[in-house]
């Protein structure tokens, strides 16, 4: 079973993740493969996609992790297989690594990377990926109608030149209050193109929401203070550009505040709210430009409930980053993965997806 999507980021990891649990009911013995990965990590000198990772920590596949992600797409990849194809080579390690990945399994899902022409450069498209697996598709893309049926068909017609079957689509991200119109007529709309709505799952805020030791990372920030909330998902960000008494009706959970490291006055206002005021605990705070705090403010930070973070950049481009974040499921987000698994079970047909195979 290939899981593809109309474009990055439309959910299709959250959907696989939540599908895997759901579908063990039936196939107890389930694999896993990226085959192509574009965001990797280091693993004992293999280079290894970000979401074989978490799946195999969430799942524990017992499976080597280079089997489950054979290529990785680095910086220079694409200019050198164009200037020496080997594209037999490719395939071969594909095939190679999913023959491992399936033996002795009842069902493999696997992951593709963004729409279906992703990879043509190289000519390992997902649509030709899954060509080569032999799989059967299903489309994730998110919420809506026109849009949505639009970018499928593009997806659906590429997959079908490559003679490769589309079971249905699986909707995400749907605004809750548009639940059961966006249902009825999407449905009618993919059933004119011969589709199956497969899903249509809600939107959850927190599964887009970053975490502050997201942040931390993507920040390479220095942390003031220890804390086991590290975890905390930040809902509103706030820059500290306001006068104490206006920054006081505005401290609250999950709200971040970013602002240079001077700004004593803040720091403090915090430090007291938060010391009579438990639940007003915000979900972090950054302090920018390197101003370090004085000896007051930092004895403050070190008793703080949440994450104290310091960096070199201003508060517009933090603030900008934290914006442009791309939020993606954590191994140990606990609660997110718990609530993936409840979302497709509920908002996934998956009846529907076994009677297709």
């Amino acid at each position: 079973m290939f899981i593809a999507a109309t474009r990055q980021n439309d959910g299709k990891t959250t959907t696989l993740l939540g599908l895997l649990a759901a579908l063990q009911n039936a196939y107890p013995r389930i694999g896993y493969i990226k085959p192509v990965g574009q965001r990797f990590v280091e693993i004992e000198e293999q280079k290894i996609d970000e979401d074989t990772v978490l799946m195999d920590r969430v799942y524990g596949l017992n499976c080597p992790l280079v089997d489950m992600s054979p290529i990785a797409v680095e910086p220079d990849f694409t200019r050198k297989y164009l200037e020496s194809s080997n594209y037999d080579v490719l395939v071969k390690r594909i095939h190679s690594a999913f023959d491992r990945v399936a033996w002795e399994k009842d069902l493999v899902l696997c992951e593709g990377s963004g729409h279906a022409g992703v990879g043509s450069v190289f000519d390992l498209s997902n649509a030709r990926v899954a060509k080569l697996l032999g799989a059967k598709v299903i489309i994730v893309t998110q919420g809506g109608i026109g849009k949505p049926i639009d970018e499928v068909s593009l997806n659906q017609a590429l997959f079908e030149k490559e003679g490769v079957e589309v079971i249905g689509v699986v909707l995400n991200k749907v605004l809750e209050k548009k639940m059961g119109s966006i249902t009825e007529f999407a449905r009618r709309g993919f059933k004119r193109k011969g589709l199956e709505l497969l899903g249509v799952v809600p939107h959850q805020p927190i599964l887009t929401q970053p975490t502050m030791d997201l942040i931390r990372e993507e920040l390479d920030a220095e942390m003031l203070n220890r804390t086991d909330q590290v975890h905390n998902p930040v809902e509103e960000v706030l820059i500290g550009a306001m006068g104490v008494q206006n920054a006081l009706q505005l401290f609250k959970k999950g709200v971040l505040i970013i602002m240079p490291g001077d700004r004593e006055d803040i720091i403090l206002a915090v430090a007291t709210t938060v010391a009579g005021e438990p639940d007003r605990a915000l979900a972090g705070m950054i302090l920018t430009r390197n101003l370090k705090p004085s000896q007051e403010s930092r004895k403050a930070i070190e008793k703080m409930p949440f994450p104290v973070l310091s960096v070199a950049e201003d508060s517009y481009y933090v603030a900008s980053t934290v914006h442009d974040l791309i939020v993606k499921t954590q191994p140990d987000d606990r609660q997110k993965i718990a609530l993936i698994r409840d979302l497709i079970a509920q908002h996934v047909e998956v009846n529907k997806i076994l009677e297709a195979f």
